[in-house]
């Protein structure tokens, strides 16, 4: 009997950190809103630090017990941390995505208008790609993540390049006046790095279909290890740019479509506009997807069958309309400010401490049977 070949480096190596990557760059973190909210106060790069090495050792026992109890979705992976607790992630879950895709809306609609479209074209845009990602499934999914990698990390080293030649001098001299200019060690370098770690991390949940693809322990270790630094890189570069421009930039919806108006580079600027509304679009696709192979496994279990692409599309639609309305009542500044803040603490309580306690201690005492999860 013939065995099944084995994956590619990319896909146990790469793609998980890449698929990471995808969720977390989202709405505020591709706009520079999210680096503005919780990193430029604290002019310093610890936090930047902390957030990092937080992902990465999360995403190695995220990567190790799903790939031991071979979880490949969130429900099925809480049910083995949280036992019949698990459906208080669902109501977290939904929460945060209903969260998420208000703030793509929100940015999508930042996006056009600053290229004198009204705002709603951009989110009906946004909601049109997502559907379309999401409707076919892992593969489709896998290749947005993939192709939207090769765009994003390019075009920051591009934006980066031209900062540096058109101000770096300005960057320069903000890196050796920076302080702190928060209230004390919690509301500098160390809160802003934990709670912009702690809601981000959740991001390791939404990609657990990619982790089908490890095939050892030493694949997760490594793929999680990685993640982290794949998914802080286009952050750091920007984050690099944007001090040149404190503390005014900190005030603005869309710190990327600033800095681009100072660079004066009018082909870029579509470019790199292009590039945040893919962020975007991978992003958005990501959170859905989460949902999309949630209910398909459900599907699968009770009715044998796969859930088809029109029904993928139609739940995926239902999801975006419901939470893009969102958008329109509340600005995109107030929705990072507040929402993530508290989500942080939630994903803390129902996801970190129970993986770090319960999962890990599980994985060390070969208490993670394959298919409890069911």
């Amino acid at each position: 009997m013939s065995q099944a070949a084995p994956e590619s480096w990319f896909k146990r190596l790469l793609l998980p950190g890449l698929s990471f990557k995808a969720v977390v760059i989202g709405g505020g973190y591709a706009t520079g809103r999210e680096i503005a909210e919780f990193f430029l106060p604290a002019g310093a790069w610890g936090g930047i630090a902390l957030a990092t090495a937080i992902w990465s050792a999360v995403c190695v026992a995220t990567f190790l017990v799903a790939r031991a109890a071979r979880a490949r979705d969130y429900r099925a992976f809480f049910r083995v941390l949280l036992g019949r607790g698990w459906i208080l992630f669902e109501i977290a879950y939904a929460l945060f995505v209903m969260l998420l895709l208000a703030v793509f809306g929100a940015a999508a609609g930042e996006i056009v208008h600053t290229a004198g479209l009204p705002p709603i074209a951009g989110t009906v845009a946004l909601m049109a790609g997502i559907a379309g990602f999401a409707a076919f499934g892992n593969t489709a999914v896998e290749r947005l993540f993939t192709w939207v990698s090769v765009l994003l990390y390019g075009v920051y080293v591009v934006f980066l390049v031209l900062a540096l030649s058109s101000f770096g001098d300005r960057i320069a001299t903000a890196f050796a006046q920076s302080t702190p200019t928060g209230h004390g060690w919690f509301a500098d370098w160390f809160g802003g790095g934990l709670t912009y770690a702690s809601y981000n991390i959740i991001g390791a949940i939404v990609i657990l279909p990619v982790t089908r693809h490890l095939a050892s322990d030493r694949d997760a270790v490594i793929a999680g290890a990685i993640a982290g630094p794949l998914a802080m890189l286009p952050a750091l570069m920007f984050f690099v740019c944007m001090v040149a421009f404190l503390p005014g930039i900190a005030g603005e919806a869309l710190p990327s479509d600033f800095l681009l108006r100072q660079l004066g580079q009018p082909v870029f600027h579509v470019l790199f506009q292009v590039m945040i509304f893919s962020a975007l679009l991978e992003s958005g696709t990501g959170a859905v997807h989460a949902i999309n192979e949630r209910i398909a496994s459900a599907w699968r279990y009770n009715r044998g069958a796969a859930p088809t692409a029109p029904l993928r599309a139609a739940i995926t639609l239902a999801l975006l309309v419901l939470c893009m309305l969102v958008a329109d009542r509340i600005g995109l500044i107030a929705l990072i400010a507040n929402g993530y803040r508290a989500l942080a603490f939630v994903l803390l309580a129902l996801y970190i401490l129970p993986l770090l306690t319960i999962g890990l201690w599980r994985f060390h005492n070969g208490q993670l049977a394959p298919g409890e999860a069911r």
